[in-house]
């Protein structure tokens, strides 16, 4: 039965574009999700460059974000975030699968993204949605004990003829 409970929830989330007024709760979810948060003026400038920022929906509640700059033939998926009250109900894979499509109806050939191999349960969604290790950033992150390196994935995007 949770899995029909998962796909209705699932169904009843809208992906809407991020508003200068969501900064505020999206910063919040940032700090209760990651040791070192985005500041308030990284969101800030993600939106006023035009990258392509949503929030993720759940009744009247911001359950997550994610953030994805586009052009030159690559999109760069940058940040995805679900609040953790909201986290197993396939609003992650939701979004990012938004995205790709986004990104593929732009004409992006590929789509990049980093994650910290310490960050199991992302890394596992972004294999199972055909994201490939394509490479390794030394330090890229900033961990509790120094830095923490990066696995480089990406996703060719098969663009559809029109």
């Amino acid at each position: 039965m949770a899995s029909v409970k998962q796909v209705s929830e699932v169904s009843a989330v809208e992906i809407r574009p991020m508003h200068e007024l969501d900064v505020p709760v999206v910063v919040a979810i940032e700090r209760s999700s990651y040791q070192f948060p985005w500041s308030e003026g990284i969101f800030r400038d993600c939106l006023r460059v035009g990258y392509i920022c949503r929030v993720i929906e759940a009744g009247s509640d911001i359950a997550g974000y994610a953030i994805m700059s586009i052009g030159a033939g690559e999109a760069h998926v940058l940040n995805v975030c679900v609040r953790e009250e909201h986290r197993g109900r396939g609003l992650a894979r939701k979004v990012l699968l938004y995205l790709i499509d986004r990104a593929r109806s732009a004409g992006m050939y590929e789509a990049f993204l980093e994650v910290r191999p310490s960050n199991v349960a992302a890394a596992r969604l972004y294999h199972s949605l055909g994201f490939e290790q394509v490479g390794v950033r030394r330090g890229y992150y900033q961990a509790a004990n120094g830095r923490e390196d990066a696995s480089v994935l990406r996703r060719m995007l098969a663009v559809e003829k029109k």
